[in-house]
């Protein structure tokens, strides 16, 4: 008979977009490419259950449909910051640290290696879910396991071709 083990994880998952988006379009050299967050988030998740979902965004211009899908397939939200996602998402991930068994940080700035350090002492347990070419070795190193983000993890939008009005001649 096999022993089944049963998962009971609530899973936090705060993203720094701006240094995600960054991270993808250096790779890919393209600025209309994406994080698939279809594939990325059950990946990431595991069966674990999600607690929250939040993106942090620099800037007013965020895109609603990305709003929208966030909170119609997560129930998750978007942040915009008034500049970089660093100190708002902080202050979010300290106040979920006592609600969550693990919070999922999509981000590879060394910036936040602090933050780590401090939410592993308070008992949570921190996976980095990030680039790996444009990822501080620091915040791999301190965190408990990293999830490279990779081309499988991200798709490119075509852009709509312009139609051209037919124009009819009068006589």
């Amino acid at each position: 008979m096999e022993n089944k083990i049963k998962i009971n994880q609530s899973v936090a998952i705060l993203i720094d977009g701006n240094n995600i988006e960054r991270s993808i379009h250096g790779i890919t050299k393209n600025e209309a490419t994406m994080i698939n967050f279809d594939t990325l988030i059950p990946r990431l998740l595991m069966d674990r259950g999600l607690n929250r979902l939040i993106y942090f965004r620099e800037g007013k211009n965020i895109s609603t449909k990305l709003s929208e899908r966030l909170h119609q397939n997560y129930h998750g939200s978007v942040v915009p910051c008034h500049k970089s996602a660093d100190i708002p998402l902080s202050i979010k991930a300290t106040q979920l640290a006592s609600k969550v068994d693990t919070i999922i940080l999509l981000s590879g700035d060394s910036d936040y290696v602090e933050l780590v350090a401090h939410l592993k002492s308070e008992g949570v347990r921190i996976e980095i879910a990030a680039v790996e070419e444009t990822t501080s070795r620091l915040l791999v190193e301190e965190a408990d396991y990293f999830h490279p983000i990779t081309k499988e993890d991200w798709f490119t939008l075509i852009p709509k071709r312009k139609t051209k009005k037919k124009t009819t001649k009068k006589k």
